[in-house]
């Protein structure tokens, strides 16, 4: 079985073996108290059972329906609702070929310009939806959807469209539900014991990967794996997960307030942040949390990669390492050889982005930044869900160490309160 495997050579200049050895005792007790079920939040722990749902059969037998009979997919929803199927999405495919069905996304911004556009967009197209939400009430999704199911119904007519809308939602209560009933929706559920940014696994994620034509069983596969692998029976010396979380802990107590999580491959962007989700809204609450951040390079080395290597000393760096490359690209020779890069000439493209990220490294270390590496086989399913899992066990088990709950986001609903107030919205007021 290969997994995951963290590198710390380039952090251990910047941790005592003393202050590493506390940090690593003090992150096997927070996992045993998360696999005990026992620790803050322990009514939303049902994402530790996701990797082993039977629902995956279900899903894939929609997603066929669905692909056999759309050429244009709608996914709405926002924050958890649809950042993990996007990440898994944009890691797989091709940037510029053309997927059939195509999947766009809705419900994620206020923006009027972007809904309108999509709207005039769908116009010539044969398209489906999968609208996502627990309560069916939040804001931004709840008005694209509004704005969709109205366009969807005047184009293939109110009966024809409810066959075109599959709601992913709560399994009694809330307005999407009783909509679902209502007008006739497919329905999958969101367990009540999941949080949205916990639900990749589920339905939530796994839906629209699967309809985009993608293997969610591999995916499942994975993220059983790495529970196994990372199960707080193994040695805390060989479990990375408990070294991933001791470290940056650590570091956190030093003073480096920042992590960025860095990749050299352009694909991983949403994965990125997805990331920033899964953690901004877990640690980030009671005056404590470290800052989620996110670069890609080689691109951001030519922006932030300055602040990066010479800025102030608050911050360090998980690198998301590939090891296999998805094709091979090799320089030409040039016979002018004005660019003077002749001496890259027979080399491959991947080889060439690996000893970037590698020189990065080496400067980024001796300019006071630590680099803990990441690295995975290759960019498929089943290294995704290997990802996935890993990162979510590792939040949980940092939120515990920062004597934090992970599974609420109480401060995501001040924003909500306010504008709901400038909006006029019945039962709001400054008082």
């Amino acid at each position: 079985m290969k997994s995951i495997k963290l590198g710390f050579k380039n952090v251990k200049p910047f941790i005592s073996d003393d202050d590493f050895s506390r940090y690593l005792d003090s992150a096997l007790k927070k996992l045993k108290l998360l696999e005990s079920g026992k620790g803050a939040g322990s009514n939303f722990l049902g994402w530790l059972r996701l990797p082993y749902s039977e629902d995956y059969k279900e899903i894939n037998r929609v997603a066929k329906n669905i692909r056999a009979h759309a050429d244009t997919v709608v996914i709405v929803g926002i924050g958890g609702s649809y950042l993990g199927a996007k990440a898994i999405i944009s890691a797989l495919e091709d940037d510029f070929g053309k997927r059939k069905p195509e999947i766009l996304y809705a419900g994620f911004n206020l923006d009027g310009e972007y809904h309108k556009q999509l709207l005039e967009y769908l116009n010539d197209k044969n398209y489906a939806i999968v609208v996502i939400s627990k309560s069916g009430t939040t804001t931004e999704p709840a008005l694209a959807f509004r704005l969709l199911k109205k366009h969807i119904e005047n184009k293939f007519g109110k009966n024809k469209a409810s066959h075109r809308i599959i709601a992913i939602t709560d399994k009694n209560k809330g307005a999407l539900k009783q909509l679902s009933l209502k007008e006739g929706y497919q329905t999958f559920v969101i367990p009540d014991d999941v949080g949205g940014r916990f639900s990749v696994l589920s339905p939530v994620g796994l839906l629209p990967v699967a309809i985009a034509g993608y293997d969610i069983e591999k995916i499942l596969q994975g993220a059983k794996d790495i529970d196994k692998i990372t199960s707080a029976t193994t040695g805390f010396g060989s479990n990375d997960l408990i070294q991933y979380a001791a470290i940056r802990n650590l570091l956190y107590a030093q003073g480096k307030k920042i992590e960025i999580l860095t990749s050299y491959h352009p694909g991983l962007f949403y994965f990125i942040e997805w990331w920033k989700q899964l953690f901004g809204e877990s640690e980030g609450k009671n005056g404590k949390g470290i800052f989620p951040a996110g670069v890609i390079n080689t691109t951001d080395l030519h922006s932030l990669g300055q602040y990066i290597q010479e800025g102030e000393r608050f911050l360090f760096e998980t690198v998301l390492s590939v090891n296999q490359a998805k094709v091979q690209l090799i320089v030409p020779e040039d016979k002018e050889n004005l660019d003077n890069l002749n001496y890259l000439a027979g080399k491959d493209f991947f080889e060439i982005n690996r000893k970037a990220q590698e020189g990065t490294i080496m400067a980024h270390r001796t300019g006071g930044v630590p680099v803990l590496e990441l690295e995975i086989g290759k960019i498929d399913e089943y290294y995704l869900g290997q990802l996935i899992f890993f990162f979510e066990k590792s939040c949980a088990l940092s939120g515990y160490m920062l004597g934090v709950n992970p599974f609420d986001q109480p401060g995501v609903e001040a924003y909500k309160k306010n504008m709901f107030i400038l909006l006029k919205k019945p039962g709001f007021s400054k008082d």
